[in-house]
């Protein structure tokens, strides 16, 4: 099956000041595949994250900046930054985020090669990171939220302003409702500011509406590819009466209807303290494809089984789009997968073009990776080379 050309992004160097549980870090980095394996509460989740937050977002855990800092008994946290080395399609460049020195807690800035950044829409334009936590299993049991905000980490990482496009259109939302809900204490309304705050909800989410529909069937025809190797290939689907309409509609048309629904209902929506319809109620859709089962009915070790497909072809899908590949964390990805499963992943691991970061607290479930993968040892507080595993070629 044809690969993706290999994309020229790589993450050479870690540092850390204050994050989390390490007090200080620099880690040089050779490999495309690198393990963090050690027992629970090593701080392997926590490097994981640091590497997430050097892309654009809130990182795998959805932590606010104030609740990084490391905790020293009774003391506040820390002012925390990370800092990533990387060689990318514009030559190296540095990433740096972290909390102001003695600025408030919970602001975060970011700099690129010590410059500040204007916009994580610029941060984003350099790297992508896309990422499978333990959390995340109950992907199919949650509710549709969840599903769409992993659908919308992907198309973030394919177009870089697409978060822009969800901010606005939540910001309007928010501003509609809280105007609705003054309206119905006061017995009056603003229909003139209503007017212009649903006419930029429509058009932002039409937008956002857009681009998930475009992902989405990116995404299937890279599954039906079979880059996905040994994991069962997923079927997807968007459950969005917007993006539905998309398809028989040219955008324009279905900004209008929007709008016009959204005036009609103002009475429910103030009654019901929210906006009832629009791209805000999205769900992401998981088919086992070779059974045709839905995947809220599949075993645990295939619905991980179905997740890693998913991020295996989204990271091929943005090499060929984007010329790299994004960052790929996976955190215990191991726990559910069989033998045969896990064998899967490691020859997609060797075979795509990603920079892959695996924790683990058995280093010897990677040793298939011996010779390819650089493998620490991690300790509270330390970092160690795995003498057991080989120290592969430089990246």
């Amino acid at each position: 099956m044809p690969l993706p050309l290999p994309p020229p992004l790589a993450l050479n160097r870690l540092m850390l000041r204050d994050f989390r549980s390490w007090a200080a870090l620099t880690l040089p980095l050779r490999s495309r595949i690198i393990v963090f394996a050690g027992e629970n509460g090593a701080g392997k989740t926590n490097l994981l994250e640091a590497i997430s937050l050097l892309g654009p977002g809130r990182g795998l855990r959805g932590a606010r900046a104030a609740e990084i800092g490391r905790r020293m008994g009774d003391a506040p946290p820390a002012p925390w930054a990370a800092a990533g080395r990387f060689e990318g399609p514009w030559g190296g460049f540095d990433i740096g985020t972290g909390t102001p020195e003695g600025g408030p807690a919970e602001r975060r800035v970011f700099r690129l090669d010590g410059a500040p950044l204007r916009s994580q829409a610029e941060l984003a334009e350099r790297v992508a990171a896309v990422w499978l936590t333990p959390q995340m299993d109950r992907l199919f049991q949650d509710g549709a939220g969840d599903r769409r905000r992993f659908l919308d980490r992907l198309v973030w990482a394919l177009e870089p302003h697409h978060a822009r496009e969800v901010a606005a259109y939540e910001n309007a939302m928010a501003q509609r409702n809280r105007l609705l809900l003054q309206g119905r204490r006061e017995g009056r309304s603003d229909p003139a500011w209503l007017s212009g705050l649903e006419d930029a909800m429509a058009r932002h989410g039409v937008a956002a509406a857009a681009a998930r529909r475009g992902l989405v069937a990116r995404l299937n025809a890279t599954l039906a590819g079979g880059v996905t190797g040994g994991f069962p290939a997923a079927s997807l689907a968007l459950g969005c009466a917007v993006s539905a309409a998309l398809d028989t509609s040219p955008a324009l048309a279905v900004e209008e209807e929007l709008r016009a629904g959204w005036a009609a209902s103002r009475g429910r929506d103030a009654a019901a303290g929210a906006t009832l319809a629009g791209p805000h109620r999205a769900d992401l859709l998981f088919t086992h494809a070779p059974k045709g089962l839905p995947a809220a009915l599949c075993s645990t070790g295939e619905q991980k089984a179905l997740l890693v497909a998913v991020v295996l072809a989204h990271a091929a899908l943005i090499a060929t789009a984007r010329g790299f590949a994004p960052l790929l964390l996976l955190d215990e990805v191991a726990a559910h997968l069989d033998a045969l499963r896990r064998e899967a992943l490691f020859a997609a691991l060797a075979a795509l073009p990603v920079q892959a970061f695996l924790t683990g607290t058995d280093a010897a479930v990677f040793r298939p990776l011996g010779g390819i993968a650089e493998v620490f040892r991690t300790t509270p507080g330390e970092l160690v080379p795995d003498a057991d595993f080989p120290v592969p070629d430089a990246l």
